[in-house]
């Protein structure tokens, strides 16, 4: 009986942590929209150096799990060559290889 609580606690636990991480992606999302959208969406120039509250975004967002939610229609919207751009810019580029969507990273300058 005991064995079977500390089971559903640590599932109770395990739900909790994904509820958090899914809220807190979706707060980096809003936050990337807010302060960086006029950044980094179509055309793809003229290509504008990106606010400090911008940079401060980017410094703390979660990337792989905002590049994970991002579909294909929603790159109809985001300019991938100026996201690199805002990120290169803000201290925090992409590797290379790195794969955003549908997008894969070059190496820097390429």
């Amino acid at each position: 009986m005991a064995m079977a609580k500390l089971m559903c606690l640590c599932c109770l636990l395990m739900a909790m942590a994904v509820a958090v991480s899914a809220d807190g992606c979706e707060g980096d999302r809003k936050d990337m929209i807010r302060e960086c959208g006029k950044y980094q969406q179509w055309p793809a120039e003229p290509k504008m150096d990106p606010s400090d509250a911008c940079c401060a975004v980017w410094q703390k967002a979660d990337i792989p799990c905002l590049c994970a939610g991002l579909t294909a229609e929603k790159e109809k919207l985001w300019c991938m060559d100026k996201v690199a751009y805002v990120a290169n810019f803000c201290k925090k580029p992409f590797a290379h290889g790195y794969k955003c969507g549908s997008h894969t990273f070059p190496l820097l300058g390429q």
